[in-house]
């Protein structure tokens, strides 16, 4: 299990279900689709739409794509990842 990256920050959260441990299934909130005090993930950066996660409870670490916004094109989306300028 991977330790806890230095920029997660309990203060920065997003409500994405996790893809390695799925620790929201059951949960009636989360089911609901609302955000639940218990099933959050580390906002550890964002470029645009794409956001960079930490999952609290096994500590997975990926990319989600909102598509939230027209700050990228569907091209740089696809193909930039996490850019830097």
């Amino acid at each position: 299990m991977l330790p806890l990256d230095p920029q997660a920050d309990p203060g920065r959260r997003a409500w994405v279900a996790c893809p390695r441990c799925n620790d929201h299934q059951g949960c009636a909130t989360c089911e609901e689709r609302r955000t639940c005090s218990t099933h959050w993930r580390y906002l550890l950066s964002n470029v645009g739409s794409l956001l960079h996660l930490q999952c609290p409870s096994c500590a997975h670490v990926w990319d989600h794509e909102t598509h939230f916004g027209a700050t990228r094109s569907r091209w740089e989306r696809i193909t930039s990842g996490l850019r830097r300028d």
